[in-house]
């Protein structure tokens, strides 16, 4: 009789498998249409390509070196995409270099396939994969606490220095590297009403934007029936409009709006009280600060598409400021946020945002921002909102170039302007952000400039706070912040995934 096998493990034997078998499979073509390469190392040229509806779907690039050129599709396009390849298949037949095919893309642009804008240039593919929103790495842990608390913590800095001098800032606080957070009366550090509308967007996104994400069944599904993630459906302009509206007065009506806020938007809050049409309330000639800094809450808000953060970020700009240049920069404002949010390098970062720019130039987001364009007086929609992604482009060229001396002892109003307008203050934030080494230097340098200092260093630390969650914000400095239970509801709702 056998005896029973001991303990440990147990092997079945392997039967023989032919070699041939193992081996790795490769595919030639053998017979089909010739075509284009599907990829390349080098800078590529593209244009983007939108649906009837002006909605850019997606991006044709191509490159003549490696004869290389391809179609990339949004994330959140699924059956809405355009599709071009047929035509790329087409150009190949016929002997046309890559780019001359978006040449004639852009000579033939018709109701089936709009090109969104001239011919532009990415340094590499990975861009437009950003761009499609196709990079999507996960979120990093804690990036909405973070950067909420960055936001308030650089704002409490700022708040106190604004309206000064350089040299009255100097002889007050010292040089700007011995900086703190300004004393306090030992039960909280008040904000500015820049911390307040910031939160106040972020909750009016908080009811209506955020669900439980999809479980895997229902993404799968999704997958295979639109061939993407879809965007929340619930969250449709009307909604946000309403839900940005609600919050905006509630503010101007809080007893807590004793901060000074500014006449531009206590007198566009005041009329969305009235429940006249936000087009009718809105600055038209305004592009203030307070919009980029709302804008960072966009940016944080999870499970929106691509489309969707755009749409919004111009949206809550647009109820009180409408300058077509207040739009840009809170559009880019937000996708900045998000991408560090997602782990994008901050020394690519103003790479992606101005391809972001260059790829939304022609893009009127009709759905959401309604007939504002023509209420302007606006040539066309598509020229109304050129104008201010064309003053954006120009702010960021101002930071790169800034940035080329590495030189953190230069303030950022002298590095890229003192106004107080929201190209500006995005260009001091995204310069503090970038030329210093570390969240808590970033706030400092932000909030000692002679621009707007309060507006400045919270968008600066949202960025800092985005990108590296709230371990670098010291203890003292989280708990003294007030509004600290907003904050952490909102983290607590925005950082489960």
């Amino acid at each position: 009789m056998s005896q029973p096998a001991g303990p440990g493990p147990h092997f079945v034997p392997r039967a023989h498998i032919n070699p041939r078998f193992e081996e790795d499979l490769s595919f030639h073509l053998v017979s089909g249409p010739d075509r284009y390469a599907s990829t390349t190392e080098l800078p590529v040229r593209y244009v983007a390509v939108a649906d009837a509806k002006g909605t850019v779907t997606g991006y044709v690039w191509a490159n003549d070196e490696d004869g290389a050129a391809g179609q990339i599709d949004r994330r959140d396009a699924g059956h809405q995409a355009v599709n071009l390849r047929p035509r790329l298949t087409d150009a190949k037949a016929r002997g046309l270099a890559p780019t001359a095919v978006l040449q004639e893309l852009v000579a033939d642009a018709g109701p089936g396939h709009l090109v969104a804008g001239p011919v532009a240039t990415a340094p590499h593919l990975r861009l437009l994969d950003e761009l499609a929103d196709r990079h999507a790495p996960g979120r990093r842990w804690s990036a909405a606490r973070g950067a909420l608390l960055g936001l308030a913590v650089g704002d409490a800095m700022g708040r106190p220095l604004s309206n000064l001098t350089m040299d009255r800032i100097t002889a007050t606080y010292g040089d700007w590297r011995r900086m703190e957070l300004p004393l306090y009366d030992g039960a909280s550090v008040r904000v500015s009403d820049q911390t307040q509308l910031a939160l106040a967007t972020a909750e009016a996104l908080a009811d209506v934007a955020v669900r439980a994400p999809l479980t895997e069944a229902e993404a799968r599904h999704s997958l295979t029936t639109r061939g993407a993630l879809p965007a929340p459906p619930w969250l449709t302009p009307d909604a946000a409009t309403t839900a940005l509206r609600t919050h905006l007065v509630r503010w101007l009506r809080s007893p807590d709006n004793d901060r000074s806020p500014g006449r531009t938007t206590v007198d566009a809050c005041t009329a969305l009280e009235r429940q006249v049409p936000w087009q009718s309330a809105t600055a038209l000639a305004s592009k203030g600060c307070a919009t980029v800094v709302r804008a960072a809450a966009v940016g944080l808000t999870p499970y929106l598409s691509g489309e969707q953060r755009s749409g919004i970020a111009q949206l809550q700009s647009a109820l009180t400021h409408g300058h077509p240049t207040a739009l840009a920069a809170s559009d880019l404002a937000a996708h900045a946020v998000h991408l560090l949010a997602h782990g994008h390098e901050p020394a690519a970062l103003i790479e992606a945002l101005r391809a972001h720019a260059a790829a939304s130039r022609w893009t009127y987001r009709a759905d959401w921002l309604g007939d504002l364009a023509a209420r302007a007086g606006a040539e066309s929609p598509s020229a109304y909102v050129a104008q201010g992604w064309d003053e954006c482009l120009t702010a960021l060229d101002t930071v790169a170039a800034a940035l080329a001396t590495k030189d953190p002892n230069r303030e950022p109003g002298t590095a890229v302007g003192a106004a107080w307008t929201a190209d500006e203050v995005l260009a001091g934030a995204l310069y503090a952000f970038l030329v210093t080494d570390g969240p808590r230097w970033t706030l400092r340098r932000a909030a000692h400039t002679s621009g707007a200092s309060a507006a400045t260093a919270a968008l600066a630390g949202a960025l800092a706070g985005a990108h590296r969650g709230p371990s670098p914000w010291p203890r003292e400095w989280q708990e003294a912040i007030e509004y600290r239970e907003r904050v952490d509801a909102l983290a607590k709702a925005w950082d489960r995934d």
